[in-house]
């Protein structure tokens, strides 16, 4: 497991030295294909007997017509958000890591049965490993819906670290799965097409990625500028597309500029 960790900071931290322009675009979609195996196999439920179930998510019946998973960095009020919408007891108190495993709850919305879940509160390297953050986005992905709550008075710069946390563990907010084809073949290589002008990929970087992959023939057909990133995500295959919404709480505590501010994000939601 650290071999693996310490694998994943060494691709990062070059990725982080390397500049990014055409002459460069080749390695870093290598490094990324590199990174993506190494994430999933980090992330992958140990074997029995190696103990710990951590790539597993919390034990909770899915119920109701929609899972609603509530997601943050702890004591933002992810739980007196549950107590408030759903009435279900979930602890409140003034210290982190109050909630230390998934409290679900109901709400009926237009005769809809919504199920809440309050999940206990993520980490800065949850994606990795640290805390118990790979249960926690485990049961994330069973999710119709995320809701992140953010602290107003907090840096707003935590929305951005939630999300990476998320992202590492395949799961993509507000996003449609990439519109390209990917076709595995027995022989003829890899050919690259598409219906649009390019500016991210092409055959090199191409060619890269599925040798990494250990692909050597398919027929790649791009319907609009994608990246590396995209193609990575469509040869791994176990990428999640699901709505977000944000929810920022604790609007009483900050000035009316502060919460114009706020009020340009997208998918955005005040509460207090």
């Amino acid at each position: 497991m650290s071999t693996i960790m310490q694998k994943i900071k060494e691709i990062e931290d070059e990725m982080a030295k390397t500049q990014k322009n055409k002459a460069t675009s080749h390695h870093l979609g290598l490094l990324k294909a590199k990174l993506a195996k190494l994430r999933r196999d980090l992330l992958a439920p140990p074997t029995k007997g190696a103990g710990g179930g951590a790539g597993e998510g919390f034990d909770v019946t899915k119920s109701g017509d929609s899972r609603v998973g509530l997601v943050g960095f702890p004591s933002v009020g992810k739980s007196t958000l549950l107590n408030k919408l759903t009435g279900t007891f979930s602890e409140v108190a003034s210290y982190e890591f109050t909630t230390l495993t998934c409290i679900p709850g109901v709400i009926t919305y237009r005769g809809a049965k919504i199920q809440l879940l309050d999940l206990p509160g993520i980490i800065e390297g949850a994606k990795d490993g640290k805390g118990r953050g790979r249960q926690v986005i485990s049961t994330a992905r069973t999710c119709n819906c995320i809701l992140i709550v953010l602290d107003a008075i907090k840096p707003i710069t935590h929305k951005r670290l939630i999300e990476k946390e998320l992202e590492g563990f395949g799961i993509r907010l507000n996003k449609e799965p990439p519109n390209l084809t990917f076709r595995k073949k027995d022989k003829g290589g890899i050919n690259l097409t598409s219906t649009v002008a390019v500016t991210h990929l092409d055959l090199d970087t191409v060619k890269a990625i599925c040798g990494e992959y250990r692909i050597h023939n398919a027929d790649i057909t791009l319907r609009y500028d994608a990246t590396a990133d995209d193609l990575i995500d469509v040869i791994e295959g176990s990428r999640i597309y699901m709505p977000c919404i944000y929810a920022v709480n604790k609007i009483d505590q900050i000035t009316l500029e502060e919460l114009e501010i706020l009020d340009k994000l997208p998918h955005y939601c005040p509460i207090r």
